[in-house]
């Protein structure tokens, strides 16, 4: 059962906005998801797909997501362990709540190609003024 704050969704129009937030919420849970929109992967992949994530904290996630029914653990029985994480049906309806995330970083934050526009132009500037 999804973990929410709030019993009830009638304490303001804005609570259902607060519940979904707080499913996806996490560090690396909407990386996570974004990532598994492209397809099944296993736990190795998704290491390295998430550099800066611990595994005790990729661990952690993948188990919060799963528990929220967002995606499926399958464990595969041989030696060593293969272990492969998908999108459920439930957290494919997540898709275009993570597509909308993604295009709007993209377009308003540092991370997006206005970003990295940004920071090539300063880069430029910089390398011009030490010569």
């Amino acid at each position: 059962m999804p973990r929410i704050r709030h019993k009830r969704l009638d304490c303001s129009p804005g609570c259902a906005v607060e519940a979904t937030l707080e499913l996806i919420d996490g560090k690396w849970k909407g990386v996570i998801l974004f990532h598994l929109l492209q397809g099944t992967l296993r736990f190795n992949a998704l290491r390295k797909l998430l550099p800066n994530a611990t595994q005790r904290m990729l661990t952690m996630q993948l188990r919060e997501l799963e528990e929220d029914g967002f995606i499926h653990r399958e464990i595969y029985p041989q030696v060593p362990p293969k272990v492969e994480y998908s999108l459920t049906e439930h957290g494919r309806t997540l898709e275009p709540v993570i597509l909308a995330l993604k295009r709007w970083g993209d377009a308003h934050t540092s991370f997006g190609a206005s970003g990295r526009q940004a920071e090539a132009s300063a880069k430029h500037e910089a390398e011009a003024g030490t010569h």
